[in-house]
């Protein structure tokens, strides 16, 4: 087994604590929106610019924190009734609600600005599924998300009294399995970046493989079941999948103009 014994408080001042959690989120954040930035060549990837990417940033990041934690406040519906004056400034973040939060506002925003909406998606993939690979490190340290008991060699045991895990119990590190798995999507976008149209399509695979495998971890996490013996996380994550395969048969049946049939090429090479 595997011990941890991390403070998942780095330092409190009177009432306020600042955690790895919290930590990690933030350089989560950073991740998402620094990632597309570096990878927009100064004349634009695919036709986005640098500066394109940061404003569709100062509105898609407010939307992915609203929208993160609304999730949550619906997925812990009965907890929040009984304490309604911790939906707002309270703690807990879905990661769904961030993605799906973020990718609308940032969508509806790029629209508006006419920017080119598929390209800006795909490109911003590589941002989201990085920092979530972030995010989960924060879940790890924190103790929240965890698996349900296990006897596996690599189960996790929480030693501190101020982790959210459950003390002295091997559990699974599902925080860490979605990590690896976010990592293995990273690697798959990148491999392929350049042989995907037309564009949108790249995000919608993006965004199709992480439901599949949070679908899948969640039978191994610590979550209440709300319909058919399925957690609020599957249920978004069957929804999600439906609707992204959905989009992708519709951008491959319909007439492509030429500038929306492309990919991303050059994303990642030298201005």
């Amino acid at each position: 087994m595997i011990e941890i014994g991390i403070d998942p408080v780095i330092v409190t001042i009177g009432s306020f604590e600042l955690r790895w959690y919290g930590v990690m989120v933030s350089l989560a954040v950073l991740t998402g929106v620094s990632v597309p930035w570096i990878l927009a060549k100064r004349e634009g990837t695919g036709g986005i610019s640098r500066n394109q990417i940061l404003s569709i940033a100062v509105w898609a990041v407010p939307g992915g924190i609203v929208g993160a934690r609304l999730i949550h406040v619906l997925d812990r519906w009965s907890y929040f009734v009984a304490n309604p004056g911790e939906i707002i400034g309270g703690e807990g973040m879905g990661i769904f609600g961030a993605i799906l939060g973020g990718t609308l506002v940032g969508v509806l925003y790029a629209k508006v600005k006419k920017f080119p909406v598929g390209r800006v998606a795909d490109i911003g993939s590589f941002g989201l599924i990085l920092a979530q690979a972030v995010g989960r490190i924060g879940c790890l340290i924190n103790g929240c998300c965890h698996g349900t008991p296990t006897d596996l060699p690599w189960g996790v045991v929480y030693t501190h009294p101020n982790t959210y895990g459950p003390l002295g119990i091997a559990v699974h590190p599902t925080h860490a399995y979605e990590l690896l798995f976010d990592l293995l999507i990273f690697a798959l976008l990148w491999n392929i970046r350049g042989r995907i149209r037309p564009s949108g399509a790249l995000y919608l695979i993006y965004i199709s493989l992480y439901s599949i495998g949070r679908f899948c971890i969640s039978f191994l996490r610590v979550n209440e079941p709300v319909f058919l013996g399925l957690q609020q996380p599957q249920l978004v994550s069957l929804a999600v999948l439906f609707i992204a395969l959905s989009l992708l048969v519709y951008l491959y049946r319909r007439p492509v103009s030429p500038q929306d049939d492309a990919s991303l090429p050059t994303i990642g090479s030298a201005p």
